[in-house]
């Protein structure tokens, strides 16, 4: 076992599947000879040559058209967008095409790509390069949507990524890029796509969450005297729905926590499956904790913005009071 951080776990992954499989490559500004804006690709084009750590130009919607044809040639590549808010430019390419081509040629050409987006807020980046995307791709038919919260779900996720035969989206919380190590196999795992994990078990209320906002749902149980149980979706699209249901109908209560705005983030479509399967278990509305519905604000304001201990703590309250 390695004690790693999750940019070293996902470091690992790339390696190991680079070296398992030749198809695998690649490509993004500044991915090669910098190792990429937060160092995850470091050490990769030294070790597999230019010609599979590919430093392209400054153009999102190139990066991903590019990767669409080697990946329908028969290759496995791994384009990275540096930060979330600049997945825009790219939007075309991955939901007309990537996300659509098994469909339009009937079965006839997959599109295996795994595209790498650090997300999220909380490093006083500035603007465009802290949002929290991932609702706007898990409303694409065609996708896949993953994102971790600690190293060892990212090693085993991405490695899960990188062997499926279409598109995945790979969101990287960069909040929690090296905010702690954890234990991780140094032999190759598969974590599978599609399940949730139960980070800890509690008889009195269910809290869902993903990505980093995970740490802070930690921190908001240890403080509160209840019985709290964590389910970590891991994946958003297709998401574990039959986890969230058994938690629901067992604690009879549920908060979901997450970065992005509140007005259409994934909390609400959530809510409305545990309305539809848990109706009659509920004790409490079904309660959000999430990012505001205005644009990231800059530095000072930055953490006002992120759903913090202190927020998730007083929907905690609240939802038991009912």
């Amino acid at each position: 076992m390695a004690n790693l951080t999750l940019v070293q776990a996902i470091n690992l992954a790339l390696v190991q599947e680079m070296e398992k499989d030749d198809r695998v490559l690649i490509l993004g500004e500044d991915v090669g000879i910098n190792g990429g804006v937060f160092r995850v690709t470091e050490g990769l084009q030294k070790r597999f040559g230019e010609h599979r750590v590919v430093d392209t130009p400054l153009a999102e919607s190139g990066i991903i058209g590019t990767s669409i044809g080697l990946a329908m040639a028969g290759l496995r590549p791994v384009p990275e967008i540096q930060f979330d808010g600049f997945l825009g430019p790219a939007y075309d390419q991955i939901c007309s095409h990537a996300a659509r081509m098994r469909t339009r040629t009937r079965g006839g050409l997959t599109v295996p790509l795994t595209i790498r987006v650090p997300v999220g807020g909380g490093i006083h980046a500035p603007e465009l390069h802290s949002d929290s995307p991932e609702n706007i791709y898990i409303h694409q038919p065609g996708l896949k949507v993953v994102m971790p919260s600690s190293p060892y779900d990212a090693k085993g996720l991405l490695i899960a990524c990188l062997r499926d035969p279409d598109p995945c989206i790979f969101f990287e919380p960069k909040r929690i890029y090296r905010a702690f190590r954890e234990e991780v196999p140094e032999d190759e795992y598969v974590l599978p796509i599609g399940k949730a994990r139960t980070v800890c078990e509690g008889e009195e209320m269910t809290i869902v969450s993903w990505g980093a906002s995970v740490v802070q749902c930690m921190q908001a149980i240890e403080k509160s005297e209840k019985s709290i149980e964590l389910i970590d979706l891991r994946t958003l699209y297709p998401f574990d729905m039959d986890a969230v249901e058994a938690s629901v109908k067992k604690t009879g209560r549920c908060v979901i926590v997450h970065e992005a705005p509140k007005t259409g983030g994934f909390g609400a479509e959530i809510a409305a499956r545990i309305m539809e399967r848990c109706f009659l278990q509920l004790e409490a509305p079904v309660q959000r904790v999430a990012g505001f519905d205005t644009i990231m604000p800059y530095y000072k304001l930055e953490l006002e913005y992120l759903p913090d201990t202190e927020r998730i703590s007083l929907a905690i309250d609240e939802i038991s009071a009912y």
